[in-house]
């Protein structure tokens, strides 16, 4: 998966098109990955000792990968990305640009 934590992506499919967000969690196993404000979904929360109450809370699912892109920093606009090995190192670049992804 190409996708990781803190990567600034916009959705291409799906009811939340066009949104973009930071991707909070990844879950690789699944392909999926949480972003933050996006796909968000309503839970209800029963009466426990810690709450007098029952509330309903806005939670972020996740979403499969395959539905988002990441974000060219150099263009801000959706892009794909490649690796390239500089010296040792292998580094993620957006295809786009060139540019190098944090």
């Amino acid at each position: 998966m190409k996708i990781k934590k803190n990567d600034n992506v916009i959705v291409i499919a799906g009811k939340d098109r066009g949104k973009t967000g930071k991707v909070t969690r990844a879950l690789p196993r699944e392909d999926k990955v949480i972003i933050a404000g996006v796909n968000i979904r309503k839970i209800h929360k029963k009466v426990s000792k810690n709450r007098k109450q029952g509330e309903i809370i806005e939670q972020s699912f996740p979403m499969h990968v395959s539905n988002v892109m990441i974000i060219d920093p150099k263009t801000s606009k959706k892009t794909r990305i490649g690796y390239k090995v500089i010296g040792k190192e292998k580094t993620r670049i957006a295809k786009k640009s060139g540019s190098p992804i944090a």
